[in-house]
């Protein structure tokens, strides 16, 4: 299948199974995506959870049954998997703006999420600048912080885990130990399980493992080169939604399964001329 098509294939699971409890591990083996990668790039071409899709596309239909038919309410809570007609209810409100009862009544509007279908958009203004290289393996030595990523926690750790790096002065300490293939700063993360992940901070380095630091190993392979040109963090967030949302779709390349690194340079991470880089593993 193509990138696409993977993608497309685990979305229609989903819908196909949207009443059952099924598992974000189910749903990424659809796409042959592990489960980290699957819901990165659901979340980068989508801006929401896997788990919120699901939710959001649950209530949607509950809606729509609410206003076309006389099943109970108590009935439809079970059946869109609530464990009480009040966990329904206070869900409902929060999506609709009204309650299941108002919205049997039509009293509101209800707010309806359909089902997603992949396209592939042909954008032409904004080219990137890509190139494909293949590199033997090397080591990054670093730091690293174990999130989770249930509500986002990660979205709020990195950020924070990047600042005490640089209020620390860590960050100088690798820049002075960079003398890899791969030049400046790196954030790697690296899959635990379908809940967790470790994520790095590092630096390409040669030799033995310098004192409080950790050592990770990048095996070889063939990766994407971005190109990225902007402030952080919005250049590179751009970034990384073009990827998802144009490159992959129409490249003929996959995602190869092991970790991505982001490169930046010791430059001020604000500046609108600043140089940054995204490496995917590509096959």
């Amino acid at each position: 299948m193509t990138w696409v098509e993977s993608l497309q294939a685990a979305i229609d699971y989903m819908e196909d199974n949207i009443l059952d409890d099924i598992s974000i591990e189910s749903v990424a083996q659809q796409a042959n995506f592990s489960v980290f990668h699957f819901q990165r790039t659901f979340s980068i071409l989508t801006d929401t959870s896997v788990g919120d899709y699901l939710r959001r596309r649950r209530l949607t239909l509950a809606a729509y049954e609410l206003t076309r038919s006389n099943t109970k309410i108590i009935d439809l809570a079970y059946k869109y998997g609530y464990d009480t007609p009040e966990a329904f209810s206070k869900a409902f409100r929060r999506q609709h703006g009204i309650t299941p009862s108002e919205a049997r009544k039509y009293t509101g509007k209800l707010k309806s999420y359909n089902h997603l279908v992949v396209q592939v958009s042909l954008k032409g203004a904004e080219p990137m600048q890509v190139k494909i290289i293949e590199r033997e393996a090397f080591q990054i030595v670093g730091i690293k912080r174990e999130f989770s990523l249930v509500n986002k926690e990660n979205l709020v750790g990195i950020p924070k885990m990047w600042d005490k790096v640089n209020g620390e002065g860590t960050s100088e300490r690798l820049i002075k130990l960079n003398n890899g293939p791969v030049e400046g700063l790196v954030g790697v993360c690296v899959e635990r399980d379908s809940q967790q992940i470790d994520y790095w901070i590092g630096t390409a380095h040669e030799g033995n493992t310098p004192d409080g630091l950790s050592t990770l190993e990048i095996p070889a392979t063939k990766w994407a080169v971005f190109e990225v040109h902007g402030p952080m963090p919005d250049a590179m967030q751009k970034a990384w939604k073009q990827i998802f949302s144009e490159w992959f779709p129409s490249s003929g390349y996959k995602h190869a399964g092991t970790p991505e690194l982001e490169v930046y340079s010791d430059e001020d991470p604000s500046s609108p001329d600043l140089y940054s880089e995204i490496l995917i593993p590509v096959k």
